[in-house]
C-alpha cells in the first residue's frame, strides 16, 4: 500500500475496480492508458463482460441487435489490458480506510486504490418480487428474457408502470413488436420533473400518436398474477384493472450502495464525493452512484451514459494523480432517449423553475428545440429530432452564456 494515501498512486501497485459497468470499464482503460502497470482487478456481479445499457430497451429488445453486439469489450481487449476478472461475484464490503474489498466468496482484495462503480438497481413495486409476470429492465438478461416474453405470442398485452425514459423506450419498442401497450404514470405530466411540464407533455403525446395508451395521474395498487388460464391484472388506485400478460416496472433506480454500509464512506442517496470524485483517500466513485459538487451546477448525481463514461475516465486520472493534485470534475451533462423513431436530446442541467422557450418548431411537432434558462443564464437546451441545431448551444452552455446570447443564436 502507498505510504501517502493523498499522494500519487504507485504505478506498480494494485487497483480494484468494483463494478463491471461502463464507468468501471472506462476507469480500467484509462488507468492503463495513463501508465498504470500494476495489478488491476475488475469485480462484477454479472457473469457478462461489460456491456452497453442503452441498447437494452431499444435495439436488443427489438431484436435488431444480437445481445453480444451490446458488449463494450471482449476477452481479448481485457487480456491486452492485463485485467484480472472476478465476474459472477458481488463485492460484499469495503474498508475504505484500509482500501480493502471483500467479495461474496470470501476473497479479500487489498489495494492501493479503489474505484467504486456499482451503479444503481431498479425500484420495484412492493409485493411483486415473486410475481413472474412482473419484471424490470436493467441487465442484458432482463432484456433478452423480456423480448422472449413479448414475442412468444402475437398481440401480447404489456403494461408499463412508469412513463420515464426507460418506460417510454420499452413502450415504444414493444409497440413496434406488435404488443398492445398501456403505460401507467403516477404523475399528471410524465417527465415533468426532468423536462418541465410543457416539454414533458409534448413528449408524452408521442405515446398516443403511436397507438400506445397512456394513463396519467394514477397509481398502481397491486398486480395480480395470471392463474387458471386467465391473464394477470394491474390494479389501479382508481379505475378498472388492466389485463396484462407482462408488466414492466420503470419507476426509477436507487444507487447500489448496500455493500458499502460499513465502509466508512458517506452515503447520501449515492456515494458522497469531493469535486474530484474522491469518496475517501485512495477511493474514487464513478457512474450512477457518484454524488459530487459540480463547480457550476452544485450537488449532482447523474444517471446518464455520457456522464458515467466521463466519470470513469476522470476518476481513474484523479486516482493516479492523488487527491492533492486532482482536478475537479465539471462535465457538461448530456443525455438522449429514442422513442417511436424520435430522438430526444438534452444538453445542460434542467432544474425546477427554469424558464422554457421553444425557439425552433413547436411543441405540437415531433421536431423542435427548447431552451431553458434561470437567473438570466442559459441552463440547458433540448432538441427533438434536431441534433444539428442542438449542438449550436454546446459552446454557449460550456461558456455559461446569458439567456439573451442564447436567444440571439436561436434567431440566427
Amino acid at each position: 500500500m502507498s505510504d501517502d494515501p493523498r499522494g500519487p498512486l504507485p504505478t506498480d501497485g494494485t487497483v480494484v475496480v468494483v463494478g463491471a459497468s461502463l464507468a468501471g470499464l472506462r476507469a480500467v482503460e484509462t488507468l492503463r492508458a495513463e501508465g498504470f502497470t500494476g495489478r488491476l482487478v475488475l469485480v462484477g456481479e454479472e457473469l457478462h463482460l461489460p456491456y452497453d445499457r442503452p441498447p437494452l430497451s431499444k435495439q436488443v429488445l427489438a431484436g435488431k441487435w444480437p445481445p453480444e453486439k451490446a458488449m463494450l469489450a471482449d476477452t481479448s481487449h481485457l487480456d491486452q489490458l492485463g485485467v484480472e476478472l472476478v465476474l459472477g461475484h458481488r463485492a460484499s464490503g469495503l474498508d475504505a480506510g484500509a482500501r480493502r474489498v471483500t467479495v461474496d466468496d470470501g476473497t479479500v482484495l487489498q489495494a492501493d486504490g479503489v474505484v467504486v462503480a456499482t451503479g444503481a438497481t431498479p425500484r420495484r413495486l412492493p409485493g411483486t418480487d415473486a410475481n413472474p409476470d412482473v419484471t424490470v429492465l436493467r441487465t442484458l438478461d432482463d432484456s433478452t428474457e423480456l423480448r422472449r416474453r413479448l414475442t412468444e405470442r402475437p398481440g401480447r398485452r404489456l403494461v408499463v408502470v412508469g412513463a420515464g425514459f426507460i418506460g417510454a423506450e420499452v413502450a415504444s419498442t414493444a409497440a413496434e413488436l406488435g404488443c398492445l401497450v398501456t403505460v401507467v404514470e403516477a404523475l399528471a405530466v410524465p417527465l415533468s420533473p426532468v423536462l418541465g411540464p410543457e416539454v414533458g407533455a409534448a413528449c408524452a403525446a408521442l405515446h398516443g400518436r403511436h397507438g400506445v395508451t397512456l394513463r396519467t395521474g394514477v397509481g398502481v395498487a397491486g398486480v395480480v398474477p395470471a392463474a387458471d388460464g386467465r391473464p394477470g391484472r394491474v390494479e389501479l388506485a382508481d379505475g378498472p384493472a388492466l389485463e396484462a400478460d407482462v408488466v414492466v416496472v420503470g419507476i426509477g433506480v436507487v444507487p447500489a450502495v448496500d455493500w458499502l454500509a460499513d465502509s466508512g464512506l458517506t452515503l447520501r442517496n449515492g456515494v458522497d464525493c469531493d469535486q474530484a470524485l474522491f469518496a475517501a483517500d485512495g477511493v474514487v466513485a464513478a457512474g450512477d452512484l457518484a454524488r459530487w459538487p459540480h463547480p457550476e451546477l452544485g450537488d449532482l448525481r447523474v444517471e446518464h451514459w455520457q456522464v458515467a463514461a466521463e466519470e470513469g475516465v476522470a476518476a481513474a486520472r484523479n486516482l493516479l494523480a492523488g487527491r492533492d493534485q486532482a482536478t475537479p470534475f465539471a462535465p457538461l451533462p448530456y443525455f438522449w432517449s429514442d422513442q417511436y423513431g424520435v430522438k430526444i436530446q438534452v444538453l445542460g442541467h434542467i432544474s425546477p423553475g427554469d424558464h422554457v422557450e421553444v425557439v425552433d418548431g413547436s411543441l405540437e411537432d415531433e421536431r423542435f428545440v427548447a431552451l431553458y434558462g434561470n437567473g438570466g443564464r442559459l441552463t440547458a437546451a433540448l432538441a427533438v429530432s434536431r441534433p444539428r441545431q442542438l449542438m449550436a448551444y454546446r459552446p454557449l452552455l460550456a461558456a455559461g452564456a446569458s439567456w439573451d446570447e442564447a436567444l440571439a443564436v436561436a434567431a440566427g
